[in-house]
């Protein structure tokens, strides 16, 4: 009962939230967004283009998973994964810092009532213009990999904190390695600190990432370990004991975080236990947006040929599917013929036919779902996708005048206590 409570807890404090409270909240009474949806489009027969669902309830038990697996670290939200405004109301009223590459994102979560410290300027390679607006409005932690980003901090921003970020040498197993593009190698540490160093430029911990949407959990523990080695480097060069481990992103919801979240505590135990004043921050992006966001989208236009159903969406690869190309994520699609069959809008025990789903744009490469299994479905009925809420909108372009941006957001809440939501 103690983890239903906080998480009842938790949504409260959403559901009070500035940039929260005045907005309609819908209560999800079987804690299914599929089933709001069907009740909205079947009560708004004028709606038609594709819209989200984001369920703040479990936004609330994400968090409090969080907070019972890695207690003593703390958050800072990944921005860059799904900046929607209430999705980022929520989670600074949650008391999540957040994860920032760039001034517009500074500007989107400042604008939220969020202070410049709850702000690390995780990027390590800025913008010179970027910097001077950290400077201008007081954000003073960063990363840095390149004796060249140095230099810029140097002249640009001398008061800020630095965070060396190196290279996790176990990322083949993420779904989106970073390694390639950012992280010192071991033989670069110790030039980058004695850099930071003779610049005035106080380097104040370890940052790494282990890529995006890791399966290999003991990825962690070998970053954790090398990062180590960078403070005890840093002492032996007689410069200040670091204090920050930022452990990165990489989770996401599910029995691979709890596997995660295991192996970071021993890891943490094992080579940082003689750090007492060791402050530990990480950089969830996907872990509090994937599974809370579900996506309805609208057919347009049908096809048959023989025993193939081809079916046009009205959102696409262009779109929020994106995410399949860039992310390399695997959708899968319900449907609801709230148009063509009202009386059983779920298509309970219809028979299903080998489908292709297309976006709406006129490129062919906008192909969502190829031999998939629907039902005998009509333009109006709609298809909705689970789980659309990591690296999707954000990075949707307006191809062909699809405007991925103009995509609304309908809020809605489960019931804390029935846990993850089954779209």
């Amino acid at each position: 009962m103690g983890s239903i409570a906080t998480s009842s807890k938790s949504l409260e404090v959403i559901l009070k939230a500035p940039g929260v409270k005045n907005k309609e909240v819908n209560r999800l009474s079987n804690g299914k967004s599929i089933d709001f949806i069907q009740s909205f489009v079947s009560a708004n027969q004028q709606v038609r283009d594709p819209f989200y669902v984001l369920d703040l309830g479990l936004v609330s038990s994400l968090m409090d998973q969080w907070n019972n697996s890695l207690p003593s670290i703390r958050p800072f939200y990944a921005v860059k994964c799904n900046h929607e405004p209430t999705l980022l109301a929520s989670l600074a009223a949650l008391g999540v810092g957040f994860d920032c590459a760039s001034q517009a994102e500074m500007e989107t979560v400042l604008a939220l009532g969020v202070s410049a410290d709850q702000i690390v300027f995780a990027n390590p390679c800025k913008a010179e213009a970027h910097i001077k607006y950290a400077a201008s409005v007081g954000v003073t932690l960063t990363t840095y990999d390149s004796l060249y980003e140095i230099e810029k901090m140097k002249n640009l921003h001398p008061k800020c904190a630095l965070l060396i970020r190196i290279k996790a040498g176990d990322d083949g197993n993420a779904r989106c390695p970073l390694g390639p593009k950012y992280g010192a190698l071991p033989e670069e540490v110790t030039p980058l600190l004695q850099a930071a160093h003779a610049a005035g430029l106080p380097v104040v911990g370890v940052s790494f990432h282990v890529g995006s949407a890791t399966t290999y959990s003991l990825a962690y523990r070998s970053a954790i370990a090398a990062a180590k080695e960078v403070f005890d480097t840093a002492m032996q060069l007689g410069m200040p004991r670091m204090r920050t481990l930022n452990i990165g992103g990489g989770f996401f919801a599910g029995p691979h975080f709890d596997e995660a979240a295991v192996t970071i505590k021993d890891a943490l135990q094992l080579y940082f236990r003689n750090e007492p004043d060791l402050e530990v921050v990480s950089e969830p992006g996907r872990f509090f947006a994937e599974t809370s966001f579900t996506l309805a989208t609208c057919i347009i236009g049908k096809r048959v040929r023989g025993e193939l159903r081809e079916y046009w969406i009205n959102d696409g690869l262009y779109g929020s599917m994106n995410c399949m190309l860039y992310d390399h994520a695997t959708v899968t699609a319900t449907p609801l013929a709230c148009t063509s069959d009202p009386t059983n809008p779920k298509c309970n025990g219809l028979k299903t036919y080998p489908s292709t789903v297309f976006g709406p744009t006129c490129d062919a490469l906008d192909t969502i779902l190829t031999d998939y299994q629907l039902p005998d479905l009509q333009v109006n009925d709609w298809l909705v996708f689970p789980n659309m809420g990591a690296y999707t909108a954000c990075a949707g372009s307006k191809f062909n005048g699809f405007d991925t941006s103009a995509i609304p957001t309908y809020l809605a809440y489960s019931d804390p206590s029935t846990g993850e939501e089954d779209n």
